[in-house]
């Protein structure tokens, strides 16, 4: 068992095609077998449809199963190209909640780029009692060397480790079955204290609602951080960028409310954060009063409405800097700041360095 304060965890700027994290950020996934997030400028309907197949299990918990599909399916019909198919080995599945699930499909020829969840079951059996039928063991052995991506929840992580998918590789569950997982498979690095963990294409999560959070950071690789975010806000969730990390983007912060004027005016400032935008602009948004929209915003995210824009601007800045040679003067200007000395002093109190050495380091 390893504990994540002990394992190799690193401090850096993270930096991926839409964006690149503007403060040091600590992070448990093995970076360099990491994916990077496709740019958001692609517009949904450039995408190719993407499957993703549940493997459903006997036992299965209804909320693994129930959590991560609802984001895809949420995502979907916001336009997102994922299409969603539940298999398993038989025709019917009795859940750990004695619900019976049926007309499951048979497990499916798996392509390249698929994505596979897996749920978790009531429990992690003792060692000499199979978790896993030979069927499926087989079927997610050649997923995995096809080139498929694959996730589980909770003690979905099992049948990982029945397939040998967990072999010197970090991984984590419900932190009641830590030890018996890392007994069962002994050659995993088995994490607790972390909500999820990827390493190379598998990715796996604690328990339960956890599944939740990684279904919408494997979102949030494909669609960016602003899909990711409207998903989150219509599950009435609040979004955690990583198993380890707070928030990262400004495009997830200050959203862990239920205002929905403060979410107007937010949404209407990521649409417009270059412009000139005075508070009776953002109160005419908002269909509210200055006052009203003024303490509204504060009690909802901490903070006012001009720094939110100004967040905005050094966000879509560090991508400026991050996607092009354009000069520091060139940025200044697109991202809203105008004169380059502005910029920078702001750049500076925020991060405690220059825009330049952020390059540099990016």
């Amino acid at each position: 068992m390893v504990k994540a304060t002990e394992c190799s965890i690193l401090t850096e700027f993270v930096r991926n095609s839409a964006h690149f994290s503007l403060v040091p950020r600590r992070i448990l996934c093995d970076t360099r077998s990491m994916k990077s997030p496709l740019c958001e400028r692609t517009t949904l309907e450039q995408r190719s449809s993407r499957r993703v197949v549940f493997l459903v299990l006997p036992s299965v918990q209804l909320l693994d199963l129930a959590g991560p599909a609802q984001v895809f399916d949420t995502a979907r019909r916001l336009g997102a190209s994922y299409r969603l198919s539940f298999c398993a080995t038989t025709d019917e599945v009795c859940s750990a909640q004695h619900l019976h699930l049926s007309r499951l499909e048979r497990l499916p020829e798996i392509l390249p780029g698929d994505l596979i969840l897996i749920p978790g079951c009531s429990d992690i059996p003792l060692p000499e009692v199979e978790f896993l039928d030979a069927s499926s063991k087989g079927w997610l052995q050649a997923s995995h060397r096809a080139g498929a991506e694959i996730a589980s929840i909770c003690t979905g992580a099992a049948a990982l480790g029945e397939a040998g998918l967990l072999h010197k590789r970090r991984c984590t569950t419900h932190w009641a079955f830590v030890s018996q997982l890392q007994e069962r498979y002994p050659t995993a690095q088995v994490l607790e204290g972390v909500l999820y963990v990827h390493d190379q294409r598998i990715t796996t999560s604690a328990g339960v609602a956890s599944g939740i959070d990684m279904a919408l950071w494997l979102l949030e690789r494909e669609y960016g951080p602003r899909f990711a975010a409207e998903v989150a806000r219509r599950l009435v969730v609040y979004l955690r960028r990583s198993g380890l990390a707070p928030q990262a983007s400004v495009y997830l912060d200050y959203r862990a409310h239920l205002d929905p004027c403060v979410h107007k005016v937010q949404d209407w400032l990521v649409e417009h954060s270059t412009e000139a935008a005075t508070l009776p602009d953002l109160a005419t948004v908002a269909q509210t009063s200055v006052r009203s929209l003024t303490r509204a915003f504060k009690a909802a995210t901490g903070i006012t409405p001009r720094e939110y824009q100004q967040l905005l601007r050094l966000e879509f800045a560090a991508q400026l800097m991050n996607e092009s040679d354009l000069s520091l003067e060139t940025v200044a200007v697109k991202s809203g700041f105008g004169d380059p000395r502005h910029f920078r002093r702001v750049w500076h109190q925020h991060f405690g360095t220059a825009p330049s050495v952020a390059r540099q380091r990016g």
